[in-house]
């Protein structure tokens, strides 16, 4: 899959000259890119035109936005009443830091919080396991028990504000522990709007914080769908993610394919333990990546919507308009930003942001400039945030609903992401879904060899990255990356033993119990595990009480 060639470098010039395939400006060199192929292997035509669309049907690939098919976005005003949610991702060290960075979001026009997680959090451990060391409050927030939530959340108004969680294995822990902070905030629970990402497929096919086996995730995240129904009706039960994948080197239709079919499994798993399609399927909701190939990007957004429209009717019968949208939520590409020359990824965060609001993104995460070198410092994150603004307030992309409708390149390549990503999902089927194909290790395959072809790209230069492989400079400007306290493993563990000492251990001990039991059987693991975690039950005493009964997943060594 090679995405360019180069053709010839030419360092002398005076203005813009063209002679043939060659074109160069005076002053540097430029490289000229003969032969284009996008992510996905396509190649690119120099001119489309109208006989790019022959045997293209308007009514069955375009519709009108917000009706079926949904390729022009799920909504008939899309932006041109409100723009997307700006939703910036944030948590680093302790509780209490990231909510000082939370605030100063807010307080710069946030119009929701996302919150990373440390590593130990992401995999069900307390910050005083031994398996944690040197990992607590690292990528994201260190979360041990409702005390960490409450600080966590303090004085941010939960009723007003919505929260997405990167969080997975453990995303049905740290959601009760937000609702049980809500209700001490005197919000009901009809009255919370987020996400949990909650989506364990994806973490066996490519990023690996998983915690129980695929059989067992999948009945907890069904438990999730059904408890939320009941307690949390406005609350999005799962973000099904493809942006790891991307990040782990899927293509776009790799990226794409693969999210589908995780999506089919999970509405499967939920229909098999008895829920109606039309009770959950509004609730679920999508992240993806953005890329700086913006044509590319744009045609993935609007096939992913035309794919998922037509499963959800035609396999899984569902009526509700609702249950056939694919909402999704969008992050710039965090594995294209580069530690040399950092200032330019403020250009391709631009470019990634303005590929995910083309495309019709529901909210939108801006990565820092600084991110591929340390946390993001305040001053990166603002501008980052100020990116999205500047998007949303200063260009005429909100003017109008669907920009790109009956482009020609952009409907032609909507064709072929579509026909690649509809046959990566039969594949997909023929090993017997999602949690077979992940078994035998189709999904993890596919993108390792994209990754690696990526990889020789880049070495080879022949995928140009502005200032790592070309337009290098001799000396960086320097930089001083925000550093997280190397005090907040011990600082952790002092709050976790005082929390052990003050606590009604009895009452945790036979909570634990209950949810063991429930465990064990076909009851809800939610309720018996929110009494555990009001009791003070930690996160790692919880998923404990999980692993005891399900035990954990163990990869194959080879596929």
């Amino acid at each position: 899959m090679s995405r360019t060639r180069t053709v010839g470098v030419v360092t002398q010039g005076a203005g813009c000259h063209q002679a043939g395939a060659y074109q160069w400006w005076g002053g540097s060199a430029y490289l000229w890119r003969m032969s284009h192929r996008s992510e996905s292997g396509f190649e690119f035509a120099p001119v489309y035109g109208p006989e790019a669309l022959d045997g293209f049907e308007p009514d069955a690939k375009l519709g009108e936005p917000g009706r079926f098919p949904f390729t022009r976005g799920v909504y008939p005003t899309m932006y041109t009443e409100r723009p997307w949610t700006m939703r910036q991702y944030a948590g680093f060290g302790t509780a209490a830091e990231s909510n000082q960075r939370y605030h100063q979001l807010i307080d710069h026009g946030t119009m929701g919080l996302s919150v990373a997680f440390d590593l130990p959090t992401q995999m069900g451990y307390d910050s005083d396991a031994p398996i944690a060391h040197g990992e607590v409050g690292k990528v994201g927030v260190a979360i041990d028990s409702i005390d960490d939530m409450r600080v966590l959340f303090d004085k941010i108004p939960l009723d007003q504000v919505s929260t997405s969680m990167t969080i997975n294995a453990p995303g049905s822990v740290l959601l009760l522990l937000y609702q049980l902070v809500a209700e001490e905030q005197g919000v009901a629970g009809d009255k919370l709007t987020g996400t949990i990402q909650n989506d364990v497929l994806k973490e066996y096919i490519a990023r690996g914080t998983y915690i129980y086996p695929p059989k067992e995730s999948l009945r907890l995240i069904s438990d999730i769908f059904a408890y939320c129904k009941a307690e949390l009706p406005r609350w999005n039960t799962i973000s099904i993610s493809g942006y790891h994948m991307a990040e782990a080197g899927a293509t776009p239709a790799q990226e794409i394919a693969f999210t589908l079919a995780d999506g089919i499994e999970y509405v499967r798993a939920a229909v098999a333990s008895g829920l109606d399609v039309d009770e959950f399927a509004p609730r679920l909701s999508f992240f993806f990546v953005a890329r700086t190939t913006l044509l590319e990007e744009v045609a993935k957004f609007r096939a992913a919507r035309r794919i998922w429209a037509r499963v959800m009717r035609d396999e899984f019968g569902a009526k509700n308009p609702k249950s056939l949208m694919l909402r999704f939520h969008t992050q710039t590409a965090g594995v294209q930003l580069t530690a040399q020359q950092p200032e330019v990824n403020l250009v391709r965060v631009a470019i990634q942001g303005l590929a995910a609001v083309l495309g019709g993104t529901q909210s939108l995460h801006t990565n820092s400039y600084d991110e591929a070198i340390a946390l993001p410092t305040e001053k990166a994150a603002r501008l980052a945030l100020r990116t999205q603004q500047v998007l949303a307030y200063e260009t005429d992309v909100t003017a109008t609903v669907d920009p790109f409708a009956g482009s020609y390149v952009v409907e032609s390549l909507t064709d072929e992401v579509e026909a690649a990503a509809v046959e990566l999902m039969e594949q997909v089927e023929e090993y017997g879904g999602a949690v077979a194909a992940i078994e035998k290790g189709f999904q993890k395959q596919e993108i390792e060899r994209s990754a690696y072809l990526i990889a020789q790209e880049i070495d080879s230069a022949e995928r140009v990255v502005v200032g790592m492989n070309k337009f290098k400079i001799a000396e960086e400007d320097p930089y001083e990356p925000l550093r997280v306290d190397p005090t907040i493993e011990a600082q952790q563990t002092e709050r976790l033993a005082k929390l052990r000492a003050e606590r009604d251990q009895a009452a945790v001990d036979e909570a634990l119990a209950e949810l063991k039991t429930a465990a064990q059987g076909n009851e809800n693991c939610l309720y018996p595990m929110k009494k555990a975690l009001q009791a003070r039950a930690t996160v790692g005493e919880v998923c404990n009480a999980l692993r005891d009964v399900w035990g954990v997943y163990v990869p194959a060594d080879t596929f």
